[in-house]
């Protein structure tokens, strides 16, 4: 948020030509890039550290093994039984 005339101003989003859809998909995707609706799901019940770490530990196993199985793709391994 941008402070302006001692207000604080949102996220803003000029409407040209009267194209309103084309102004409402900036919007949505200012509001995406800027995280704040990710925040706010964040915060809107409390969660232990142990649950996030928890959580963390989890995204990021799967976020490996999704690269190990791009890799093994674009890689096959000679010596494996699987035929494709």
């Amino acid at each position: 948020m941008k402070k302006m005339n001692d207000e604080f101003r949102g996220l803003v989003v000029e409407v040209r030509n009267g194209d309103i859809n084309g102004a409402i998909r900036r919007f949505k995707k200012k509001v995406q890039d800027s995280g704040i609706l990710q925040e706010l799901r964040e915060k809107e019940f409390y969660e232990k550290p142990s649950i996030r770490r928890k959580k963390a530990k989890a995204a990021a196993r799967s976020r490996w093994l999704k690269k190990q199985a791009r890799n093994e793709d674009n890689f096959p391994n000679p010596y494996s039984n699987k035929r494709k």
